[in-house]
């Protein structure tokens, strides 16, 4: 069973201009958890103290999401996640040579070796503490640093090893595909006779974030990260929506409540600034309105002629919009939704007419301003006569 970390109030937070404030990260978290998001990621706590009370306040809220914190690999970055009351602690620590030798002016044996002891510190401090160790940027580091180090984190305690894909720099189809990556990895610890939980952490740089994450899956991760709308650093990571939709929908996993992701994102876009694009899949104004008159006509027939997802599935609707494009059979079908579905074929073409006028001008027309529209070619056609 796939399980998945929403990462919004942690990574989310480290998109450019993007700050909540406490009382909202609590009405996030609020939402995140009535979603059913398995575990939510509060925070990062050694960064601000502000961050720290919000986490703390999080934890203590007895939600049924998992709460948990992000940690360098520093004894007092635990200690300070700790003091918050988390279940879940991800620790991080680069194992890439390069890294290693340019910025930290250490060896990946020093590195290990600090690794394991903040974990084994970690879990002694708390024994039921869940721990997830990532090797930052594991991709792009050197496969047997990546192996080596992930071996010590689970000896040393960690519960998860994370693939993280840092940069977005995974791309399905070729050599550097998540899903040969994920079955290697799983291979090699395997046959040093340890089997931890996969997760993968897929920045959405190529815009192949939520593909790799797919891919992992399909590989055998257990935790997908993600984040509403896809915040995060530069351009995101996998957005919840439709990473929920496609397990849902696609992969026959039912356990979470989709038809809350609509406050969900109202309220995450109003509090980042972060407007929701109209054509943003699943929670976009467009993403179940049908419009081009041929489609229109075969959706009012049959909606699945040009849909493969069910706006019910996220508690949306279905609907119509009318422009330069529509067509009279379309207009008809709306007439009938509006209820003004005897008017005379002269009042439709009229009203046909003003439709058309109106998208001309780059607009779409939704029901309300097609029933304005109808009392207007009424009075007009009366007035006439």
């Amino acid at each position: 069973m796939v399980s998945v970390l929403d990462s919004t109030l942690r990574e989310g937070e480290q998109t450019p201009g993007v700050y909540f404030d406490k009382h909202i990260k609590l009405a996030i978290a609020s939402l995140l958890d009535e979603v059913g998001v398995d575990i939510i990621e509060a925070g990062h706590p050694t960064v601000t103290p502000e961050i720290h009370a919000s986490v703390e306040s999080i934890a203590q809220k007895g939600f049924k999401s998992i709460i948990g914190a992000h940690s360098r690999s520093l004894k007092s970055d635990v200690d300070l996640a700790l003091q918050c009351g988390v279940n879940f602690l991800g620790i991080f620590y680069c194992v890439s040579d390069e890294r290693l030798n340019t910025v930290f002016k250490k060896d990946l044996s020093t590195a290990i070796s600090q690794i394991q002891e903040v974990i084994s510190y970690a879990k002694s401090v708390r024994p039921d503490l869940l721990i997830r160790y990532t090797p930052e940027d594991t991709v792009r580091s050197q496969f047997e640093n990546v192996i080596n180090a992930a071996s010590a984190a689970v000896e040393a305690g960690a519960d998860i090893i994370s693939v993280a894909d840092t940069t977005g720099y995974m791309v399905p189809g070729t050599e550097r595909n998540m899903y040969d990556y994920i079955s290697r990895l799983k291979d090699e610890l395997s046959k040093k006779g340890l089997n931890p939980k996969i997760a993968v952490h897929c920045h959405n740089d190529r815009g192949f974030a939520l593909a790799n994450a797919l891919e992992a899956y399909r590989a055998g991760a257990e935790i997908i990260d993600a984040a509403v709308l896809g915040l995060g650093e530069r351009a995101g990571i996998v957005d919840l929506a439709q990473l929920l939709v496609v397990l849902t929908a696609d992969f026959d996993h039912t356990k979470w409540n989709l038809e809350k992701l609509k406050d969900l994102y109202d309220l995450v876009s109003k509090h980042s600034h972060v407007p929701i694009p109209s054509n943003y899949p699943i929670m976009g104004q467009n993403a179940f309105t049908h419009c081009a008159g041929v489609h229109t006509h075969a959706a009012s027939v049959n909606p699945m002629h040009y849909e493969s997802l069910s706006p019910e599935l996220v508690g949306r609707e279905r609907k119509f919009a009318l422009d330069h494009m529509s067509g009279i059979a379309s207009l008809r079908y709306a007439l009938q939704l509006i209820k003004e579905d005897d008017l005379g074929n002269d009042l439709e073409n009229d009203i046909l007419k003003e439709v058309k006028s109106v998208g001309q001008r780059g607009r779409t027309i939704d029901l309300p301003e097609l029933k304005h529209i109808v009392d207007s070619c009424k009075h007009h056609k009366s007035y006439k006569n």
